[in-house]
Parts: C-alpha cells; sequence; structure tokens
C-alpha cells in the first residue's frame, strides 16, 4: 500500500507505531546531521526527520527530494522535541527508515502556499497545482459540502433531483447564447442553457410538484469577478404555491446550509419591496451591515437660488456618523474625486459638517442659513459630529452614484464586520422594464414571470404608463449586498403568457416558434407554479467573505473567457467546420 496514515492524520498517540504515508514534498531543511521534511497532501503536513549518523544514504536521498516531489515514506512515529501547536500534526514527526521517490517535479511556477506569488493567469494556468494550495482546495471542499447539504435539505423536502438537456433551443431574451452548430441538421443550431427555465415549468406540468437540479447554465456575457461564462445554479421548482410558500422554504434551505456548513444562525430574514430598495438604497441589492439609509430633501433643499439643487430631480444624501473631527478638507476633496471618477460619474458632492460644538460647516453655507441647515440635520437624523453627503441630478443615476457612496463609506469606515451576514428578500419587483433606446419593454427578470394577481387586469389591456407600473410576483435572495438568488411564481395560462410576449415584442408568430411547446402544455392541465435559482458559486464566496467566485470553480476562466490552462476556445481543423456546414468547400478549378 502507498500510504497507512494521510498527512493530516497521525497526534501524539501515535508515537512509537510503524507507519507509511504519501504525498509532495513541501519544504526541506538541511541541519547537517538531520535533515527535515514537509510532506503534504490534502489532508495536513506531516514532518520527516532523517539522521546522517544513522542512516547516511538514506539522509543523502533526502537531501536530493525537490519541492513538490511526490514521495512515499515508512518510519517510526515520536514525539517531537520542539513542537508546531498551529499544525494538526505538530507534537510528531516520522524518523524515516525507507524512502521512496514515486515521481520526480519541475521547480513550480509559483509558491505552493497560502499566500502565493503567482498571479491570477498564471495561477490559472497551472490550476492543477494551485488546487494544492490551501485556499483553494478549501474553497473547494467546502463547495462539496455545500452541495451535500442542498440535497439532504431538498430531499427531506419532499424534492426530486431530475436532470434537464444541455442541448436546447436559442431564446432572444436575456444573455447570449453560447450556440453549438447540428452535425446532422445542417444549419442549424443548438444552445447551451442559460438556465432550465422552461424544462422546470414542463416538469411541473408533468406532476412533479417539486424539482431541484445542482445544475450547470451557460450565458455569453462580459466577465467580472461574479461572473463566470459557465456556472452552477441550484435550481428549484414548486407546484401549487404562493411566493410565502417559497419564500419560507429556500429562506429554511439558506438558514440550513449556513448552520450546517458554518455553524451560524442568519436570524430573521426581513422583507423590503423593490420600490423601497431603491429609494432607500439606491440598490435593488442593499447590503444591510451597516446604516446610512437615503434621505430626500427635494422639498427643503430647492428654491434658495442654489442651482445645482434647484434644477435637479432628485437631491438625496446620507449621514456619516463620528466623522466630523476626522475627515479633513483635504479628505472631503479626496472623497469627491473618488465619486467624480468616470466609473461612477457624479459631477460634485455637496457636504455638511455638523461640528461637535453644533455649529455648521457647509460648502454651499453662502446658499444657505444656518437654521435651514440644521433642519436638514433634524431629517438626516444627525448629531454632533456627523457629517451628511449629498448628490444631486437625475433620479435613477444619482441614487445610483449614492449607492456607490454608501458602499465607499461603509468599506471607509470599517463599518462591515468580518464574519456578519445580513439576508433580505426584496419582493414586488416591476414586471416590465420600458427601454428608451429601443422603444420597447424587456422582462425585469424573465418573459415567464407573472403579474401580481391585481394587476392582470391592467396587463391584458392597460396603456403604455399603466403597463410601466405593473408589478410581478417575483423576489430575490440578497445577502451582504449579493443577490445569492432570485426567482418567481410563473404564468401558467396560455392566454397571459402570450399577452405577455406580446408586450415583449414578440410577433403571434415568433412566439410560437420560440416558446410554442411551452404555451402548448400550459393548454393539458399546468398548476399554478413558481420557483427559484440561487447562483451556487456566489453562494460560496458570499458565505466565505470573498468577492470572487473564481475560486470556488476548480477550472475557471479568465476576464476574457478564456480557459489558460487548456487554451480555450481554440481554432478547430478546416474539414471539422466543413463536416459542421460552417465553411463551404470550393471545388477545385
Amino acid at each position: 500500500m502507498y500510504r497507512s496514515h494521510n498527512c493530516g492524520e497521525l497526534r501524539i498517540s501515535d508515537v512509537g507505531k510503524q507507519v507509511t504515508i504519501s504525498g509532495w514534498v513541501q519544504k526541506s531543511r538541511d541541519l547537517g546531521g538531520l535533515t527535515f521534511v514537509d510532506v503534504r497532501d490534502r489532508y495536513g503536513i506531516t514532518q520527516l526527520v532523517f539522521n546522517m549518523d544513522e542512516r547516511a544514504e538514506l539522509c543523502t536521498l533526502a537531501r536530493k527530494l525537490g519541492r513538490e516531489y511526490v514521495i512515499q515514506a515508512t518510519g517510526m512515529v515520536r514525539e517531537r522535541s520542539s513542537k508546531n501547536l498551529n499544525r494538526s500534526t505538530g507534537e510528531i514527526e516520522i524518523e524515516v527508515t525507507e524512502l521512496n521517490i514515486l515521481n520526480e517535479s519541475q521547480v513550480p511556477p509559483f509558491t505552493i502556499e497560502d499566500d502565493t506569488d503567482g498571479g491570477d493567469d498564471l495561477r490559472m494556468k497551472y490550476r492543477y497545482i494551485d488546487i494544492r494550495r490551501n485556499p483553494v482546495k478549501d474553497n473547494l471542499i467546502f463547495r462539496s459540502k455545500l452541495a451535500i447539504e442542498t440535497r439532504k435539505y431538498l430531499d427531506h423536502q419532499g424534492f426530486i433531483e431530475v436532470e434537464t438537456p444541455f442541448l436546447i433551443k436559442s431564446t432572444p431574451e436575456g444573455a447570449r447564447d453560447f450556440v453549438v452548430p447540428s452535425r446532422l441538421n445542417s444549419g442549424q443550431f443548438y444552445a447551451l442553457p442559460q438556465s432550465p427555465q422552461t424544462f422546470k415549468q414542463l416538469l411541473m406540468v408533468a406532476g412533479i410538484d417539486k424539482y431541484f437540479q445542482i445544475v450547470k447554465c451557460f450565458r455569453d456575457e462580459d466577465l467580472r469577478a461574479d461572473r463566470q461564462p459557465e456556472f452552477t445554479q441550484i435550481d428549484c421548482e414548486m407546484s401549487f404555491v404562493h411566493i410565502e410558500d417559497i419564500l419560507n422554504t429556500f429562506e429554511g434551505l439558506t438558514r440550513h446550509l449556513f448552520l450546517h456548513t458554518m455553524g451560524v444562525d442568519l436570524g430573521d430574514f426581513p422583507r423590503m419591496t423593490y420600490d423601497d430598495a431603491m429609494r432607500l438604497y439606491g440598490s435593488d441589492k442593499p447590503d444591510l451591515r451597516f446604516g446610512m439609509q437615503f434621505v430626500e430633501i427635494n422639498d427643503i433643499a430647492k428654491g434658495h437660488d442654489f442651482s445645482v439643487f434647484d434644477n435637479a430631480e432628485l437631491v438625496v444624501g446620507i449621514c456619516a456618523k463620528g466623522i466630523a473631527e476626522q475627515y479633513s478638507n483635504k479628505d472631503m476633496k479626496d472623497l469627491t474625486e473618488w465619486i467624480q471618477r468616470p466609473q461612477i460619474g457624479a459631477k460634485g458632492l455637496v457636504y455638511i459638517k455638523y461640528q461637535e460644538d453644533g455649529s455648521i460647516k457647509s460648502t454651499i453655507g453662502k446658499f444657505y442659513s444656518d437654521d435651514v441647515l440644521h433642519s436638514w440635520a433634524e431629517r438626516f437624523g444627525a448629531e454632533k459630529g456627523d457629517v451628511i453627503l449629498i448628490l444631486s441630478g437625475e433620479k435613477d443615476k444619482t441614487r445610483k452614484q449614492l449607492n456607490e457612496l454608501r458602499l465607499e463609506m461603509g468599506r471607509r469606515l470599517q463599518l462591515i464586520k468580518p464574519g456578519d451576514f445580513k439576508p433580505l428578500w426584496v419582493i414586488d419587483f416591476p414586471l416590465l422594464e420600458w427601454d428608451e433606446d429601443s422603444e420597447r419593454f424587456f422582462a425585469m427578470h424573465h418573459p415567464f414571470t407573472s403579474p401580481k394577481k391585481s394587476d392582470i387586469p391592467n396587463m391584458m389591456s392597460g396603456d403604455h404608463e399603466t403597463l410601466k407600473n405593473l408589478k410581478a410576483d417575483a423576489y430575490d435572495m440578497v445577502i451582504n449586498g449579493a443577490e445569492i438568488g432570485g426567482g418567481s411564481i410563473r404564468i401558467h395560462d396560455r392566454a397571459l403568457q402570450a399577452k405577455n410576449f406580446e408586450l415583449l415584442g414578440f410577433t403571434k408568430e415568433q412566439a410560437e416558434a420560440q416558446f410554442g411547446f411551452l404555451m402548448g402544455a400550459f393548454e393539458y392541465g399546468a398548476p399554478p407554479h413558481g420557483g427559484l435559482a440561487f447562483g451556487f458559486d456566489r453562494l460560496c464566496a458570499v458565505m466565505n467573505g470573498q468577492s470572487s467566485i473564481r475560486d470556488f470553480i476548480a477550472f475557471p476562466k479568465n476576464n476574457q473567457g478564456r480557459d489558460m490552462m487548456i487554451d480555450a476556445p481554440s481554432p478547430v481543423d478546416e474539414a471539422q467546420l466543413e463536416e459542421l456546414s460552417l465553411i463551404i468547400k470550393q471545388p477545385e478549378a
């Protein structure tokens, strides 16, 4: 056998045992008469000791070991004279009597340490080496445990895991599809699924009642830290349910996952409407780990001959507690320059310092009396020592800019505590979004989302302005300012679904060609149903306090969507393209 124990297993109680371990050389230390080698596997690190006086030939061989050599060592467990209590095996070592080199290794392109010297692309190119590092390895182990706990919980709740196809039909809504040419059907293409949405609805028509799947999905979209072209969802659907049934079920799943993988009790899941989220935080995924709710002051800011406010659609601000003394004019200038960056685009920042002595200091003091500014402070709930930060401009843009400023202040003032989790349900989303450029409606979530029951008559016969105000039976789960999952009650009536396609700009012929199979299924007894999908990679990252999902994916892509390790995407042979009817070979002259 290659090993009797792994490298994280041996303890002081094993002293005197003859053991065999195998693994990779982490590092070695030559101290003259003694040579020490740390050998590592997935489970931990164990120290080997070689004695030159007793086994000179074996010690000489040990000195030739390079980093990441794969070795097998047999020997006697003994107590270490210099213990390392930061390591689980740190009270023992193995006095080696037999050493086998199972495979040599080139010098790794970066250090296999928790804090490595390898850049992102280099580590992705040698991902099989990077996974040996504890941070990446532990992330993949966490992901595995989370998947197992997900299956355990949903199985206990009566859900059935059903696999749905990967080669499906391309649809024009949502992000761009990855398309796959069909060799057997010349000139036609499959698409890789952005989600199993229509299939899980068909499973409800089929009577499955409770479906789930931990499933790969694919979107050809621009990438960032929390996006990958292929990602994983916990995809779920239920029949004969209202919103409360779904929220309670998946609130329960989330509590279970946090409790059984991290020992964290999430506490309450407050509910907030989309309109309130945008009004109070400027975001449909607000971070509730700290305060600083928005305060609108149009009614008290306008009419004082300050044109910046008088001409603005919205004047709105936040109150930063207790920083009036510590934030100098230079700090305020730096903050103004930060908010004026092109990525955010604010034109300027107005601030009001409520000094400890009760006086008011402001950049707009010549336009407003101290009495007026004190009334503003009262509106914001400001106290002595606080600073009010105000932006103005177009309503939607200004709220978005102030959201960025709020989050930045949360970071600068260290208001976001490690290990703090604040979950939230955002509900009552708009059903449709009007796009001025294309002059058409888009689905806020997707085309299968049901309007609220009270809005169905308005949807079927309403005018343009009425349609803008339709509310959906849709919901998002947000944790720490990240959208973890979203879903909705679905349309299960053919006429209502056809009307929604019409509002989204589909002709009857287009709707039938794209989704006739689904609307046809609705004519065979479709039950009321709804569901939700969690972003599994993002959930892993948020639970571990990280912003990037890459290190929770075994083999991720980089910012250009490339797999640096296998060098994909890559060209394919011309004969293969011809076989797929993607090029037509010209006959020889």
